[in-house]
């Protein structure tokens, strides 16, 4: 594909809890199931293969609707880091990079969260076009996870999530 651009977004958060708590919650499908993408009771299917070369996958079900997101291993490097891919092929066949690093402060982990975001362009699309849409992807793919950290600290702080009704 080569109309396309990439945008980076990079958000940090601190956990009250070991380095390796919170990266097990990227690998343990158990608690993906909890915190990636919506919540235990939208999220239908969680499959990991949590080794290099092996793959993720996730399909949440919300207002009718399956939205299946797929990946693979990259780079698995306990208790620091990871690299994996996300794709959501129902959207695009864009292949995203993203790598997950802790790290330790006392009893606490701040976590280093980078996505690698390819954005395709659209025919005809002007400079301003693919700048909205740079703009938009990123503003949207930061809004997502940000709800999904609170999710992610809440698991990991107190081994529960409170989800607001709907």
């Amino acid at each position: 594909m080569n109309n396309i651009s990439t945008t980076l977004l990079t958000m940090k958060r601190s956990f009250n809890v070991p380095t390796n708590q919170v990266l097990d919650a990227w690998l343990n499908p158990k608690l993906m199931k909890k915190w990636l993408f919506t919540s235990e009771t939208t999220n239908k299917v969680v499959q990991n293969e949590p080794k290099v070369g092996g793959t993720w996958e996730i399909v949440d079900h919300r207002e009718g609707k399956d939205y299946r997101a797929i990946g693979e291993y990259l780079e698995i490097d306990l208790p620091n880091r990871l690299v994996l891919t996300f794709e959501m092929p129902q959207f695009s066949d864009t292949v995203d990079t993203i790598t997950v690093e802790v790290t330790p402060h006392g009893e606490s982990s701040e976590m280093t969260f980078t996505q690698h975001i390819i954005v395709p362009h659209e025919e005809g699309w002007t400079r301003d076009d693919i700048e909205k849409a740079i703009r938009e992807y990123n503003s949207g793919s930061e809004q997502g996870w940000h709800m999904m950290f609170k999710g992610l600290k809440q698991l990991l702080e107190t081994g529960e999530i409170n989800y607001p009704s709907q």
